[in-house]
């Protein structure tokens, strides 16, 4: 009689998952070994496991934008826009969609001026009006931000670092903007990839947009996964002002 009950209150495990009763009458509960809690926490972050690259469009939302994101959609790619207030107040419903698609929204101040030849307030009011109008647009600001042409110094770091927001440059760019030929544009894009990469495009190009399609495909089939600034950080929180990736010295 007594074995009978031992080896019924030992339950049994299978995966790192244990079957145990609470009584005779009751049914077994599931309990997580020790084993299978530390291979939960033990997995690895997305972008430490695949081969991830961060695509990243500058200046819209523009009309080409939405043959953009069909295109990314077919790929199921996700990629980041550094956005330009004045467009996302005339353009809310292509700001929404970005959003709604998955894709990650960055600040790129109203006007794209140079912001190492503004005054402090200029800066700040070009950051602040942009955050505002997202905010009111998606009902969350923008945790990053573009510097326009890349133009920063050490005052403007520490202006974006009282507003929170980190900046965001690349790993190489396309230059897509002076190109302005498809072939151009995409054998650079391929040219520029590596595994935690961050390319600079410009959905307001026509030819990138065009370009994108073949671009997406030949990546694919590099193994690479297309992902959002923050998917490629891999949980690491930058701080405002900080720029990422950080140029050499």
């Amino acid at each position: 009689m007594w074995r009978k009950v031992r080896i019924s209150l030992a339950g049994v495990c299978v995966a790192g998952v244990c079957a145990v009763p609470t009584s005779a009458a009751s049914a077994p509960v599931a309990v997580k070994t020790v084993a299978a809690v530390q291979t939960v926490k033990a997995a690895k972050p997305y972008c430490a496991r695949y081969k991830c690259i961060a695509l990243t469009f500058d200046d819209g939302p523009w009309p080409y934008t939405p043959a953009l994101l069909d295109t990314l959609k077919k790929h199921k790619a996700k990629a980041t826009f550094f956005l330009l207030g004045r467009k996302v107040a005339n353009r809310p419903e292509l700001t929404q969609r970005i959003v709604r698609e998955g894709h990650e929204i960055g600040n790129h101040t109203w006007n794209h001026p140079d912001l190492t030849k503004l005054p402090d307030e200029e800066v700040l009011s070009e950051l602040t009006s942009t955050s505002d109008v997202i905010y009111e647009t998606i009902g969350r600001k923008p945790e990053i931000m573009r510097p326009p042409n890349g133009a920063t110094n050490a005052r403007i770091s520490g202006l974006t670092a009282q507003l929170g927001l980190p900046q965001i440059l690349w790993t190489g760019s396309t230059l897509d903007w002076q190109a302005r030929n498809t072939k151009v544009i995409a054998a650079r894009t391929l040219k520029l990839a590596k595994r935690d990469g961050v390319i600079l495009l410009h959905d307001i190009v026509p030819e990138t947009v065009k370009a994108m399609p073949g671009v997406l495909s030949k990546l694919e089939k590099q193994h690479y996964k297309f992902v959002t600034l923050t998917t490629l950080l891999q949980g690491r929180t930058l701080r405002g002002g900080e720029i990422y990736p950080p140029r050499g010295k």
